[in-house]
């Protein structure tokens, strides 16, 4: 088995579909940041059980020398009340929002110059 941890960690990122920029924003770092530790081979366990419980992933299967399934079960039921998929579908309507506002906005510039011609 390989023991890289950073590999492992990359590894149940990717092939669970999560998006490494929504990963990053979620832990409050730089997509950067988050490449590092992909490429470390030792990953502080508190950076583990964090990336953990954002996907909502039990990482003790993984690393059974660092967390027990009871300690990972704490950290995912602690862990965000929503899951990548919400937060990606607030951000869309957030930006939705915004877009139809700056479009009624224009239609209203538009329609101020048309009557004054």
């Amino acid at each position: 088995m390989n023991n890289h941890q950073g590999q492992i960690i990359e590894y149940v990122v990717r092939k669970n579909g999560f998006n490494v920029s929504n990963l990053a924003a979620q832990l409050g770092i730089n997509r950067r940041t988050l490449y590092n530790y992909f490429n470390c081979s030792i990953v502080k366990p508190s950076v583990i059980s964090r990336i953990g419980g954002i996907l909502r992933h039990d990482f003790s299967q993984e690393f059974p020398n660092l967390f027990t399934y009871e300690e990972f079960q704490k950290v995912l039921n602690s862990g965000p009340k929503f899951s990548l998929g919400e937060r990606e579908f607030a951000e869309d309507e957030l930006y939705k929002e915004k877009y139809l506002v700056l479009l009624e906005q224009y239609n209203d510039l538009l329609t101020g110059l048309v009557s004054c011609a």
